[in-house]
């Protein structure tokens, strides 16, 4: 199952990356928002996606708290 939501997270991020370099390349204002639409929809497929991982993995899920929705630094030196 991990390896599924993995691959699955991972289709979504690429989809991600697909609507926002064609809504970059189109020229039509409709368009682009119904892409945008569509994009912000697999954002939200890769979020719950990550929260499954999230739950299903102690180590993840301590990375995760570790560095989400925090001012510290992301990298180490």
């Amino acid at each position: 199952d991990m390896h599924r939501a993995i691959v699955s997270l991972m289709e979504e991020l690429q989809a991600v990356d697909w609507y926002s370099q064609r809504i970059e390349a189109s020229g039509d204002k409709e368009l682009k928002a119904i892409l945008a639409h569509n994009r912000d929809e697999e954002k939200e497929h890769a979020a719950m996606l990550l929260e499954w991982i999230r739950r299903k993995d102690p180590t993840f899920s301590k990375e995760l708290k570790d560095y989400l929705f925090t001012d510290k630094q992301i990298a180490h030196e």
